[in-house]
């Protein structure tokens, strides 16, 4: 095996060169993966994020264009495509209503290597996919299956032009990132829940304080119990049919109708009117 950093690969000015590309495309994945996990963020653009990925796909893989199908219930209910030929992307996504390559990654869940468009097309595979990637001068497509431990998410969807090639490392370079972008997005839907369950516990705690000094002030208003004065917000609220909590800031805002709450009260109150 050779290394990177051999004296030989140096000495020569097309070995070093060689040396030189192969460094960059590495580091240029590492920046990708590393990209693809950056997903615990706030105001998080799926979308964009699916365009980022199809853009490194197409600058690391020597692409004509790349695209997602973000599959669910059986069928696409996203389509993203790099900035690179967005269009023809885009199209050539929405061609494979009737089997195409992201059909076939995510029915099987595994890749479909490199394909002839003509070949394919040739043998009625595709029919309708084939026609339109041959019309954009597509040769070779393959596609790789979004997934995260035995779930699959959709497939990612590589182009390559007439003259272009698709390498042996091609494939697996393409899976892995398919791979860092379905844990990237498992992680975001799993931080989006973790921050709405927080949401809402908080604001059921809230809810809980506000009530309970609702009925504090007005226990202590009529001289009654706080339970009396809980019957009595949630009677007034039950007639009105208004939500309780709005109820309660109108009691805290002291914009309620004092009277018409102490009437709900079934006669609990006490003391004086």
């Amino acid at each position: 095996m050779r290394a990177y950093g051999s004296l030989d690969a140096a000495a020569d000015g097309e070995g070093e060169y060689a040396v030189m590309h192969h460094t960059d495309r590495e580091i240029r994945l590492a920046a990708a993966l590393v990209e693809a996990a950056d997903t615990l963020t706030e105001g998080f653009d799926r979308g964009l994020y699916l365009q980022r990925l199809a853009d490194h796909c197409v600058e690391l893989l020597s692409a004509r264009a790349a695209g997602v199908m973000l599959i669910g219930a059986g069928r696409a209910v996203t389509l993203a495509a790099g900035s690179r030929r967005e269009e023809v992307a885009l199209e050539l996504l929405a061609a494979q209503h009737g089997g195409g390559p992201c059909p076939d990654s995510y029915g099987s869940g595994r890749p479909v290597p490199p394909v002839s468009v003509r070949a394919a097309h040739e043998d009625g595979r595709w029919p309708h996919f084939t026609e339109r990637a041959l019309a954009h001068g597509i040769a070779t497509t393959y596609a790789v299956p979004l997934r995260r431990h035995g779930t699959l998410l959709g497939a990612l969807n590589v182009f390559v032009p007439d003259g272009g090639g698709a390498g042996d490392a091609a494939l697996p370079l393409a899976q892995a990132l398919a791979d860092a972008a379905a844990l990237g997005l498992h992680n975001q839907r799993a931080y989006a829940e973790h921050r709405t369950l927080a949401r809402q516990l908080q604001e059921a705690l809230s809810s809980r304080v506000r009530i309970e000094q609702a009925k504090g002030m007005l226990a202590e208003r009529w001289h009654t119990t706080a339970d009396d004065a809980f019957a009595a917000l949630r009677q007034y609220a039950r007639r009105r049919r208004a939500p309780l909590d709005l109820v309660v800031r109108a009691v805290l805002d002291r914009t309620a109708d004092d009277t018409e709450l102490r009437r709900e009260a079934g006669g609990a109150g006490k003391g004086p009117t």
